[in-house]
């Protein structure tokens, strides 16, 4: 335990603590990043999501999942009566539990499975947080961002949030597995004239057909000196792997695949190129651990909040985006050479990748938190004072000083 947690520990004001998330990894990974830390500061901590979110692996030790029903309304009208009675049925689920846990405060993470904690906790008088992972803020998150005294945003700049609401935003980032924050401080990993290209392609939780696609031939359109030193880690779906297989093995390239990687802490310390989709999760990763990527966001994703995920860091330098429908093999094979042309440039990108990290989001977040449930906020400020608060991480060797971090 740090010494910045002792000192939460120590001031004897716990409260208990609500987190509201929708049933995918990019909603729940931030909300158990949030409930680790608050509960390393002595905190009780509470989860509601529904059946698929209880499922969703890394839930912190101590972590209660209660699972309330919520319904999805859909663009059918004929499914809004029943999606609405869920939710209903949800909220009053929500009373009761918030009636024996006495929550100080509720957090939700977006998604439809965090609309009857939020209702319930407006109906009750508690305050009430949201947190916005995304570079466009979500349906739920957009029909509460009125009633909530707190919004806490992952990018500078979001969209659809509206300009009277500006004045309870604030940036904290997008938190992060703890695994992966200990790589921030680590170099690059070492890329020379002659070395190794590590690449490694994901497409979410799911994998991405297209990735399985065009990956493979657009490696192989490299010039032979960069194509020959390629080792290639791809995660697919399960019926893409043997097609996939083939074409690397047809192109004479190094490539292990799997339908999913459990090591992925580890593959992602020794990659010097990313490429995949621009998911929340994915870009706050990448950021944090400061990797390079070439990302493609879904053309189905809520209002392109993909592709607007991907303009802070391509505008670092640290990435470069490629819209589905130009997402050939020539085009990649530009972009691939455009960033790993040579050591310098590619160690460039991914210092422009790193100074958007945001590495305290977990922390930053559970001080708004805290800040809204009654602590006095001389028991949120840490050791050493705002000097301690505004300190930045300093950058390992290869990505820059703390001056270039992102603020």
């Amino acid at each position: 335990m740090t010494s910045e947690t002792k000192q939460h520990v120590a001031t004897g004001a716990n409260r208990h603590f609500v987190l509201a998330a929708g049933g995918t990894g990019g909603h729940l990974i931030p909300a158990f990043a949030l409930a680790t830390e608050l509960q390393a500061r002595g905190h009780h901590v509470a989860l509601i999501t529904d059946a698929r979110g209880a499922n969703i692996p890394g839930k912190p030790s101590g972590l209660t999942a209660h699972v309330l029903p919520a319904g999805r309304f859909g663009k059918n009208p004929l499914q809004w009566f029943r999606g609405a009675r869920l939710v209903w049925e949800g909220r009053n689920m929500a009373l009761r539990l918030f009636e024996s846990f006495e929550p100080s405060a509720v957090i939700g993470f977006g998604g439809y499975p965090a609309l009857p904690a939020l209702l319930a906790a407006n109906s009750a008088g508690i305050p009430t947080v949201i947190h916005e992972q995304n570079a466009v803020l979500g349906r739920v998150n957009r029909l509460f961002s009125s009633r909530v005294d707190a919004i806490a945003t992952s990018y500078p700049e979001v969209e659809r949030l509206h300009p009277k609401h500006l004045e309870k935003a604030q940036l904290v980032g997008n938190p992060v597995r703890e695994e992966l924050l200990v790589l921030r401080d680590e170099e690059f990993p070492p890329f020379t004239e002659d070395g190794l290209l590590r690449v490694l392609v994901t497409g979410g939780s799911q994998g991405a057909s297209i990735l399985s696609d065009v990956v493979p031939d657009g490696l192989a359109m490299l010039p032979p000196a960069l194509r020959q030193r390629l080792q290639v880690t791809q995660q697919c779906r399960s019926e893409d792997v043997d097609r996939v297989r083939e074409r690397y093995a047809n192109h004479d390239i190094p490539a292990e695949l799997g339908t999913y990687f459990e090591d992925m802490d580890e593959r992602l310390a020794d990659t010097h190129l990313f490429i995949g989709r621009a998911g929340a999760s994915t870009i706050a990763e990448l950021t944090a651990v400061g990797r390079p990527g070439i990302l493609i966001p879904l053309p189905i994703a809520t209002d392109d909040h993909q592709a607007a995920n991907t303009r802070e860091i391509t505008k670092a330098g640290g990435a470069r985006m490629i819209r589905q429908a130009k997402f050939v093999p020539k085009e990649l094979a530009k972009q691939i050479q455009a960033m790993a042309q040579n050591p310098a440039s590619l160690a460039n990108a991914a210092h422009g990748a790193w100074n958007c990290g945001r590495p305290h989001a977990a922390r930053d977040l559970a001080d708004l938190v805290e800040s809204m449930s009654g602590i006095d906020m001389m028991d949120v400020i840490r050791v050493g004072g705002n000097n301690a608060r505004g300190a930045t991480q300093g950058a390992p060797a290869g990505q820059g000083s703390t001056k270039d971090r992102a603020a």
